[in-house]
């Protein structure tokens, strides 16, 4: 509970911010007048989730553990003229963990379920909303890092669109779900994965 606090804490100024923003001006677009927060959203997936969120209408929040990180993406989206505001919030940080299974923990499962519970009571005020968790195809199919080639070549096997996915790829999705196209949609697991093998 304390965690969650904690939480919703680090990021209030980001939600004040943005609920003045979107209490004066009118949005166009599926996400029109909704607010997105995104945790991990100033590079790679995270970010093209924030800045399709931005172009679908929303206003959104980008968040990251490093301030530079943070200015640098909302430098960047509200020079598109998008509606972004940024937090610094790490969200798994109660101390740094001291080992390995503790931090996969905390940021995989807690920090979701506590992200998940500071931001309910905002979207009941706004009278609804979408929580969207985006996590690794690794959760299906652990594999090793892939960041030398002859590795990526491997993993691009097994896949039935032989090549690695794009963090634009997955943002569509996203705002997908957001919208009021996906309101009778709900506890769904949707897979970008290029086909890789993804089931239990």
């Amino acid at each position: 509970m304390q965690q969650a606090r904690l939480l919703l804490n680090c990021c209030a100024p980001a939600w004040e911010s943005v609920r003045k923003a979107s209490s004066g001006m009118a949005r166009w677009g599926p996400l029109a007048n909704k607010v997105a927060l995104v945790t991990a959203s100033t590079d790679g997936i995270g970010f093209a989730i924030a800045g399709r969120l931005a172009r679908d209408g929303a206003h959104v929040v980008v968040s990251s553990r490093k301030q530079q990180n943070v200015d640098r993406a909302v430098a960047a989206l509200q020079g598109e003229g998008l509606s972004v505001v940024g937090t610094v919030c790490h969200v798994g940080k109660a101390e740094d963990r001291e080992r390995l299974v503790d931090t996969i923990l905390n940021i995989n499962v807690k920090a979701t379920a506590l992200m998940t519970k500071a931001v309910v009571p905002e979207m009941e005020k706004r009278g609804g909303g979408s929580v969207v968790i985006v996590a690794s195809i690794a959760a299906y199919t652990p594999f090793p890092l892939w960041m030398d080639k002859e590795r990526e070549e491997s993993i691009k096997e097994t896949m039935q669109i032989t090549r690695i996915g794009k963090p634009d790829e997955c943002a569509g999705i996203v705002s997908f779900l957001c919208s009021e196209d996906a309101s009778y949609i709900t506890g769904e697991t949707v897979v970008v994965g290029g086909g890789t093998p993804s089931r239990l």
